[in-house]
């Protein structure tokens, strides 16, 4: 039995028995950390990072895999994991500094600098090395790719991988998801916390994060001065983003299309979609709101959703489409789950879902101009993947010389993709390069990536990780924590006192800034509704981008 032996705890005499045994050394720690990951204590759960404590434990264990084949698996996990995370907020990574967000973005830059700012004042007042205080701030603010960042860079610089970092990492990580939740509950109650009157507040408030999504009302026009006025003319006069899709004439009761030709007259009925933000002026000048069962007037126009699914439309805008030229009407366009005002400024995308009115004969045609064949979007778009994370990769090798550093300061294999993947979900349709990825597909290229890292990073940490703990390892709990706590308590108190933000927005800023997950979902399910997750949306793109960087240029700096 020899053979089962060698199987689990290794044998490289020969190389088919060695990749045998990593494989299968790989596969159990991930299976493990995923089990593990299911088991909540007080309805909060570390999830995928019970792979990294499963790694620790199998290599303490002696259940270890030749290095080698540990550092290119975890490279690769790293690069696949960071990659799919670029091209997820890579959309909305520009866009979420406009208005509200920008102000939002500035509280979670003001978290990250704080949280760097105390890290380096541990730094300096103890004598631990700067990758093990890297490593704690990482585990600290739950930032996974953080912790990439720094073992690339530290690969870079000294040839070796320095398994203090993922030490650090581990000891800080589960009590600052819990420490991120508890700053919650603090703030509630030091605020004395009304939710109900908080979400209000921010339902009258909002039109910042939210002003593209859209909103469907019924309109009884009443300004006298837009009486005998066409479409297109009376849009002009408004400086706002809304469709009139259809109305209903006030002396014949016809319902029928409307277009930018169709003439309009006070007493009109007509269905308009428009953002949030907009529709208080666009109600105020039309007319007043009022109730019409379109669908019972007119059976003849009937509203499907329509998905982009022909490449040469990747990029095009909705006015170069010419679709009223088929007596139809596009009011909205759903992209990743959140419906934008079809505006014809409005850039198309592969993946978009586009709701159509008009007659079954006119969305027929409509059809096989924009696709609506899910069976091409099952197919994966592996080029854009692999494009992206070769130009990742020669950017991430780049050496920039910066003066008063020894060494050239590289994006690595963490930053470099990040940017590029973040760029061409951005860019990439306006050059007629397709980068739709369907969110499964995403999530599994995330998922993958993130295990074969942690499950590496543990496995190459585990070896000494109990000696560090108990022979003084259990002080960087408590820098741990005040990495956690002091950026969030400074931030939240200002934001809170000063720039009267929503409490609701606030959990949301906080989760976001931390990049973590499991803190959103309580606040999310405490609160009872998504306004956390409109302001974790709005600064998690800049968040993991200067998380990865900050970590990546303290090692390159301070070592």
């Amino acid at each position: 039995m020899s053979w089962l032996s060698d199987l689990f705890f290794g044998s490289f005499a020969q190389w088919g028995g060695g990749v045998a045994h990593s494989v299968l050394i790989l596969a159990l720690v991930i299976a493990v950390g995923i089990i593990l990951g299911k088991i909540k204590v007080a309805g909060i759960s570390l999830g995928v990072t019970w792979i990294l404590f499963a790694g620790i434990a199998f290599a303490h264990f002696g259940m270890k895999i030749d290095g080698h084949i540990l550092h290119f698996v975890q490279e690769f996990g790293l690069i696949l994991f960071v990659y799919s995370i670029g091209l997820q907020v890579g959309p909305g990574f520009f866009s979420s500094f406009k208005k509200g967000g920008l102000k939002l973005n500035m509280m979670a830059l003001s978290i990250v600098m704080l949280g760097v700012l105390t890290t380096l004042t541990i730094f300096l007042l103890t004598d631990l090395p700067i990758t093990t205080m890297v490593g704690i701030m990482s585990g600290a603010v739950t930032n996974t790719p953080g912790l990439g960042a720094a073992q690339q860079a530290t690969s870079e610089l000294t040839g070796m991988d320095n398994p203090d970092i993922a030490t650090g990492y581990a000891v800080a990580y589960p009590l600052a998801v819990v420490g991120i939740i508890f700053t919650m509950i603090i703030f509630r109650y030091i605020f004395k916390i009304n939710l109900e009157k908080e979400e209000q507040l921010a339902l009258e408030t909002d039109g910042g994060s939210k002003d593209t999504s859209a909103r469907e009302l019924t309109l009884k026009l009443t300004n006298p001065s837009i009486n005998g006025m066409k479409v297109g003319e009376i849009h002009d006069l408004i400086n706002r983003n809304y469709v009139i899709c259809r109305m209903r004439d006030r002396e014949t009761g016809e319902v029928k299309m409307a277009n930018s030709e169709t003439i309009l007259h006070a007493g009109d009925d007509v269905q308009i979609v428009t953002s949030p933000s907009a529709a208080p002026a666009v109600t105020a000048f039309l007319g007043e709101e009022t109730e019409v069962e379109w669908y019972q007037l007119n059976a003849k126009l009937i509203s499907r959703r329509i998905l982009i699914t022909k490449p040469e439309l990747n990029g095009s805008s909705l006015s170069k489409l010419k679709l009223r030229g088929f007596g139809v009407s596009i009011t909205r366009v759903n992209r990743s789950g959140i419906d934008l005002v079809a505006h014809p400024s409005l850039n198309l995308q592969i993946g978009d879902r586009v709701t159509v009115v008009g007659t079954e004969t006119a969305i027929g045609e409509v059809e096989k101009v924009l696709g609506n064949s899910l069976k091409r979007l099952e197919h994966p778009n592996l080029f854009p993947i692999f494009l992206g994370i070769v130009l990742g990769v020669i950017l991430g090798s780049i050496p920039f010389v910066f003066p008063g550093v020894p060494q050239p300061v590289k994006l690595g294999l963490a930053g470099g993709p990040l940017i590029v993947s973040i760029l061409i979900s951005r860019f990439g349709p306006k050059y007629k390069l397709v980068t739709y990825t369907t969110m499964s597909a995403n999530l599994m290229l995330r998922e993958v990536g993130i295990s074969l890292f942690l499950a590496c990073v543990g496995l190459g940490a585990g070896d000494g990780f109990v000696d560090t703990v108990v022979n003084g390892g259990y002080k960087w709990i408590g820098y741990g924590i005040l990495i956690t706590l002091v950026p969030l308590f400074i931030v939240g108190i200002v934001g809170r006192t000063l720039l009267k933000t929503n409490y609701l927005t606030l959990t949301g800023l906080m989760a976001g800034s931390m990049t973590d997950p499991p803190a959103l979902a309580y606040a999310n399910e405490s609160s009872g509704n998504d306004i956390p997750s409109v302001s974790y949306a709005t600064v998690y793109p800049l968040t993991m981008f200067l998380r990865v960087l900050c970590a990546q240029l303290m090692i390159l700096f301070l070592t």
